[in-house]
Formats: C-alpha cells, sequence, structure tokens
C-alpha cells in the first residue's frame, strides 16, 4: 500500500492474549487464588502487561472456570475443608 508521498506504509500486527499464570491454593480453608495476565503485543513486541486477579473460596461455584482451577478445585476443595469453612462463616458472621 503506498502513501501519498510515494512510500510504503508499514502494517502493523496488535494481538492481544491472556492466560492464567498463576493459580495456587492458600490459607487453612484453601482459597484458590487465580492470576490471568493479557499482554498486548505489537510485531511480536509486548507493549504492555496486565494482570487481574480472582479468588475462588470452598463455597463458590466454580462451573464457570478454566479445566485447570477446576482441578486445583477438586483437589483442595474437600468436604472437609467446605465444611471448615462453612463453620468458620457461620462462627464470625456479623451480629
Amino acid at each position: 500500500m503506498d502513501s501519498r508521498d510515494g512510500q510504503k506504509e508499514k502494517i502493523m500486527a496488535i494481538t492481544k492474549r491472556t492466560e492464567q499464570d498463576k493459580i495456587e491454593a492458600v490459607g487453612d480453608f484453601k482459597h484458590i487464588q487465580v492470576r490471568t495476565t493479557t499482554v498486548i503485543e505489537e510485531d511480536g513486541a509486548e507493549v504492555s502487561r496486565t494482570y487481574h486477579r480472582h479468588v475462588v473460596a470452598p463455597d463458590s461455584d466454580s462451573s464457570g472456570e478454566s479445566t485447570d482451577v477446576k482441578a486445583m478445585v477438586a483437589q483442595f476443595h474437600t468436604d472437609e475443608i467446605k465444611a471448615a469453612y462453612a463453620k468458620h462463616l457461620e462462627d464470625n458472621k456479623p451480629e
């Protein structure tokens, strides 16, 4: 493609990708922390990287989570952990 002054215009490729780069179980009740990274690249060179985190608690609905997160939930959110977490919430309910 030519520009008005006769020089070639460079077409830049901009890409955006997201990935869950960190999934970990933390604390007594094995909350699953998930960090999602969003990377913007221009012609293969990274120009931006941002992070978003969310937590999956033992009483959370994990049906919309990734396969990797569901595997962590299945491993760590046992019936024993769920019961202990429910008791903790009940014992610490505001009056």
